[in-house]
């Protein structure tokens, strides 16, 4: 065992047993969620949809006739008080903040004010060649404070690679890093990895494992840094979830990177696929910091329209396989409210990215990947426009969803829907030509 570690156990050991610290609270997701619905006092909740069988009575929409049906969205340009917002000041000092405290309070859940520090240690660094390019590659592993609760530790796990060769710091584009599920066929991929080519750019690559920062799971949820912070205790109803607990751990892994010398930190670019793409779009929203987001898949508590009925709905991410994602008040929109009651939706996350380039994409629906509701995420981002417009930045330049194939990457927000299924591989190429308008890193050379 590191040396590092034992000396961790044993002092937590120690300060454990002189504090006389309870142990974490051990429940199922079942029980967790149950006991999340009493707090809210509901009885039942809507089912979610199936997505696997048609003739199911629950059977998932994809009739856009059906789709849409409360077309009618909140405006991201209209206050709580109905004051409209004319100016850039008004956005960041009025409607912005109101924006962020009803998705903290209603959706993904808030994050305590007292979150503790991460001491990052480069645990090994190795020189490789990665498609002819020699690299740098650190192992890192992000030590959380726990001081307040020894019972329960959290270690970040997080890989940073660069160019060895750069004429300086290069930007990043780090991937919350995707365990494929069992019942999910991995699609067959060829050519250059998404490494690969962000390395051709002449840029790095860090890839974050966010269940090192929080399980994917409700049992979980009295562990991780969710539960560091709650002393092992179950959450409270407004208590941030995974979700919002893996775009923390990405922001303390940028943390890391404005120490590093072969990091630009101002050019670090966050992206991630399916769960994590949502992750991804929610790093992007509540971290300034970021310069650039490929939100691939992201769907339902993501990119996708709440009020949309096609796929995954908000009674979906509600259930007891997923509601550890969300705050515990996203359930009352499965059960006694409706979608429509929801005070903000998606297209309102992605304006809280305004002005920074985001770029959207999914695969097909016949492919494999309509459970996301490309079109609903396509909406979301036009509806998203008129706050990028009022920050000086251009939209999307449409508001038609354009033929399957076609990059919409004329404006600061982008969108493509590609013609593979559940896979981000062929938006890589695309969001990197993209990403080029607004990265920019020092000269490189390759040794062959």
């Amino acid at each position: 065992m590191n040396r590092y570690f034992a000396v961790c156990i044993l002092v937590a050991g120690l300060a454990a047993k002189a504090q006389k610290l309870a142990p974490p609270v051990e429940l199922t997701a079942e029980q967790d969620h149950q006991r999340m619905m009493d707090l809210l006092h509901m009885t039942s909740l809507r089912r979610g949809a199936d997505g696997r069988n048609p003739q199911a009575p629950n059977a998932a929409n994809y009739d856009e006739s059906k789709a849409n049906p409360y077309p009618n969205l909140p405006d991201p340009l209209v206050t709580n008080h109905g004051q409209k917002i004319t100016t850039a000041e008004q956005w960041w000092t009025k409607r912005r903040p109101e924006i962020v405290e009803l998705f903290d309070r209603e959706v993904y859940g808030r994050v305590p004010a007292n979150t503790p520090k991460v001491n990052w240690e480069v645990v090994s660094t190795e020189n490789g060649i990665n498609n002819d390019v020699p690299v740098v590659t650190k192992h890192l592993i992000g030590h959380v404070d726990n001081s307040s609760y020894p019972l329960i530790s959290v270690n970040i796990e997080l890989t940073l690679t660069t160019p060895a060769h750069a004429a300086g710091p290069v930007p990043v584009i780090m991937e919350f890093g995707f365990v494929w599920p069992k019942s999910l066929p991995r699609p067959t991929e060829t050519g250059p990895s998404w490494q690969q080519q962000v390395l051709a750019h002449g840029w790095g690559y860090a890839v974050l494992l966010p269940n090192t920062v929080q399980a994917d799971n409700g049992t979980g949820l009295t562990k991780g840094i969710i539960g560091l912070m709650n002393k092992g205790q179950p959450r409270k109803v407004d208590d941030w979830g995974a979700l919002r607990a893996w775009a923390w751990g990405a922001s303390r892994a940028l943390d890391y990177f404005e120490t590093d010398r072969a990091v630009d930190a101002k050019q670090v670019g966050i992206a991630g696929h399916s769960r994590y793409g949502k992750a991804a779009l929610i790093t992007m929203a509540y971290d300034p910091r970021f310069a650039i987001a490929y939100v691939s898949s992201s769907g339902e508590g993501g990119a996708k329209l709440n009020r949309r009925n096609w796929g995954e709905l908000v009674e979906n991410v509600a259930a007891t396989s997923e509601y550890h994602w969300m705050a515990g008040n996203f359930l009352k929109y499965a059960g006694p409210l409706h979608w429509n009651d929801l005070p903000v939706d998606s297209h309102e996350l992605i304006a809280l990215c305004a002005p920074r380039p985001v770029f959207i994409g999914a695969g097909a629906a016949n492919k494999g990947d309509g459970w996301v509701d490309a079109k609903g995420m396509f909406m979301a981002e036009v509806a998203a426009g008129p706050v990028y417009r009022l920050l000086g930045r251009k939209d999307l330049g449409t508001s038609t969803l354009p033929p399957i194939g076609t990059s919409l990457t004329g404006g600061d927000i982008a969108f493509r829907q590609h013609t593979e299924g559940h896979t981000p591989a062929p938006n890589w190429p695309v969001f990197l030509t993209f990403a080029s308008r607004y990265l920019n890193g020092p000269s490189s050379q390759s040794v062959r």
